[in-house]
Formats: structure tokens, sequence, C-alpha cells
């Protein structure tokens, strides 16, 4: 069956929209479902969880700012993911999750064979949910564990809660891609993050972007891509009392490492090299992570809802964030 894609954001939602996705998510005939800030009842929001948990083929589900608002929806959508079996990328940006929220998520989360990709940025979280997303990264039986996690601007975590997961992230074998953007982390933490990246096999791209970093930071990142080998391709230092000089030199060694990859690539006469892209992209580098950090941006997008016996098309002025 042909899949397609619901994107809808901003609006609040009436009753035949909801039914429309249900029965999209039903018939599995939707991929990807987004209604990033939108706004439905709670009973609508049951049905839209009904929906996922019954659903074969979605594989992204995006409830960016605020659309999980309470624990009561919170717990409905760990039921949903209990009996889901197909999402591989689920946003939660902007949700009061709170610690609670995440203790109610764990046993969901850390149970789902195919999810890969988490982004709890500006979740309000602190140390014990932290703890529990560290559980998430190891791969385990039916479980593939994370390659992808987002957890910008949760300022409530600790010292103590970055440093344990900057343990966890040396020691998981799977993570590519980690975003910690705009938490106070400071230098003590990233020196911690530059062991963790030293580490790991497998972590390609870290973002710290205004995580209140200084030369000392960078000093040690551009000593390690210097001297030792890395996975890393991306390190993202702006917005830190960084020097421009010492920013340029570490982007220009990572460039280096991975066209020198490249080159011992080819002369081994080989169509994969080490740094060669995965069939698993990303999601950390897109709009749906840069631009609900950086605000909204007023543009003219189309807003579409596919199903297979049905095409609905508006375009709509909009603030899309």
């Amino acid at each position: 069956m042909l899949t397609g894609s619901i994107q809808i954001t901003g609006e609040a939602l009436s009753g035949a929209e909801i039914k429309d996705i249900c029965d999209s998510l039903k018939e599995s005939s939707v991929r990807l479902l987004s209604v990033r800030g939108c706004q439905l009842s709670d009973r609508d929001f049951g049905r839209v969880c009904r929906g996922v948990a019954e659903s074969h083929s979605l594989a992204q589900l995006n409830l960016n700012l605020g659309v999980v608002s309470t624990i009561g929806r919170t717990k409905q959508l760990a039921d949903a993911l209990k009996a889901n079996r197909s999402l591989q990328t689920l946003f939660l940006h902007g949700s009061p999750l709170l610690d609670a929220g995440l203790v109610t998520l764990n046993g969901a989360l850390s149970t789902h064979p195919s999810l890969v990709s988490l982004d709890l940025g500006d979740c309000m979280l602190g140390d014990e949910a932290v703890r529990l997303i560290c559980g998430l990264f190891p791969p385990d039986g039916a479980k593939s564990g994370l390659k992808e996690l987002t957890l910008s601007a949760n300022p409530a975590v600790s010292t103590q809660g970055w440093a344990r997961l900057a343990i966890a992230v040396a020691h998981s074998s799977q993570l590519r891609v980690l975003n910690l953007d705009y938490n106070p982390l400071g230098d003590h933490i990233a020196g911690m993050l530059a062991v963790s990246v030293a580490s790991s096999r497998t972590l390609e791209v870290l973002d710290l972007e205004g995580t209140g970093l200084t030369n000392q930071s960078a000093q040690v990142f551009l000593d390690m891509v210097e001297n030792y080998p890395t996975s890393l391709r991306v390190l993202v230092l702006a917005e830190n009392d960084i020097s421009p000089e010492l920013q340029q030199q570490i982007s220009d060694l990572l460039s280096e490492g991975e066209e020198e990859e490249d080159k011992d690539g080819e002369a081994r006469g080989s169509s994969v090299t080490p740094r060669e892209k995965p069939a698993w992209v990303p999601h950390s580098i897109t709009a749906s992570k840069r631009l609900e950090q950086k605000g909204s941006t007023e543009m003219d997008i189309t807003r579409a809802l596919f199903r297979r016996d049905h095409f609905y098309l508006r375009n709509r002025n909009m603030n899309c964030l």
C-alpha cells in the first residue's frame, strides 16, 4: 500500500480532521504524522493515540510544541507506544513532561523495537529523566537502541545528570547524533563529553551551541580531533565564548579527516568508506529541530493531508515554528 504523510501546524483540529487522521492510521496508509502545535481535545488526543497503536506503517510522529500537555495525555501516548511496532522517530520537543512524564513513558520507550530517534528538547526534564534516558542507548535483544537524541534546553539537569549522560554516551554502541544545545553545561561537562566522543565509535554529530563554553573547551576538542581518531563529523560550537579561529581550526580538521578516510576507502577499491552515511538519516539538522530553537518564521506553506483514497490540499499563511 502506498503510504503518505499528514502534516498540520498550529491549528485547532476539527472532529472531521481527527477522523481522517485516525482512519489513515488504522488503514496503515500514513508514514509520517505531524500535528505540532495543534489544539485538540483530550478525547480526540485519545482517538489519535489509539490510531497510533493500530498503525503498522507509521514511522515518524511529531507531537512538538505542547500537544502532550498533561500527564493524562502522556499515559495515553505510552499505551499507544507499547502497542505500536513501526515507529522510528518521536518528536516531543516543547512538551511539559517533567521527570514524571519520562517515568510514565519509560516502559514504552525502553521496549519499543524500532525507535531510534527521540527529541525531548525543552521538556523541563531533570536528573531522574536523564537517568532513564541513559538506559535507552544500548541495544538489547530486539531493541535497536537510540541513534539520535535531542535534549536541547533542559536547564534543570544538574552537573551530575550531564556527567551520567556523558558516561552513557561513551558506552553506547549506537548513538550517532547528540543535540545538547542551549543547556548550561560549561567547560567541565564539555571536557567529559570530549572523552565520550573519543571513546565512541559511532557518534558523528555533537551540538553544543549556546552551552556556556569557552576557549578552554574548544582547546580540548581541538586536541582530540588533532591527535586521536574519531567518528565525529560535525561539532557545533556557535553562541559560545569561543574564538572564531579555534572554531574554524576544529571544523577544518574534521573536514580533513573525512576527506582522508574517503580517499583511503577509494584506494582500497571499496565502494563503502568508513564514514559513509547509513540508510538511517538523522533528523536533527532539519527545520524540526532548528526552527523550534530559533523562533517562528512567517511563511506561506502548503497544508496537505494524503490518504489512499483522498487528497486534501490547502494553502495557508501561518506561523511555522
